[in-house]
């Protein structure tokens, strides 16, 4: 059974969510842990976070603005987000002030969703990559987005602590 899809205002909640757990794991961690890269080309929390910044406005809520604003089948312009992330320096900024640009955004798009109606919902772009997206389709990718990336930063945390735990990491292997 394919289970019901979600709602503007449950994606508005979870949008949320997602803002109130980053802060919470970008709060804790120092800064080592923070600009730790577990491996040659893979993201330290804070070009995550810079990442999450991106999305936000060219990704969901800014494709959500064009889809909107358009009558007919916008085209979705893609970007290459590894060139961004490195344009942007990420790792060299001060992990509060990506986080308020972040939520800066995030409140915004927080309120786009809230208010988008059911036949909103029906309409939608070309994107050059995946085809046609409606705007429940990027509600649902932008949920799954920001938990994929929530597991990341997690996930950095746990590689800067695996080396740390002598025998422990017996636990945590197959």
């Amino acid at each position: 059974m394919t289970p019901e899809p979600l709602q503007p205002p449950v994606v508005a909640a979870l949008l949320q969510s997602a803002a109130a757990t980053i802060h919470a794991e970008l709060a804790a961690l120092p800064v080592p842990v923070l600009e730790f890269h577990p491996a040659e080309r893979e993201w330290c929390v804070k070009e995550v976070l810079g990442h999450l910044i991106e999305t936000e406005w060219r990704g969901f809520s800014g494709r959500i603005r064009t889809i909107l604003k358009d009558e007919g089948s916008p085209q979705l312009e893609g970007w290459d987000q590894d060139a961004v992330a490195r344009a942007r320096n990420d790792c060299a900024r001060d992990w509060s002030a990506l986080y308020h640009e972040f939520l800066q955004l995030r409140s915004v798009s927080v309120a786009q969703v809230a208010g988008l109606s059911p036949a909103d919902l029906t309409r939608g772009g070309q994107h050059p990559k995946v085809g046609f997206l409606t705007v429940a389709d990027l509600l649902h990718e932008w949920v799954h987005h920001d938990r994929n990336h929530i597991r990341q930063m997690l996930a950095n945390g746990q590689a800067y602590a695996w080396p740390h735990m002598g025998n422990a990491q017996r636990f945590s292997q197959p």
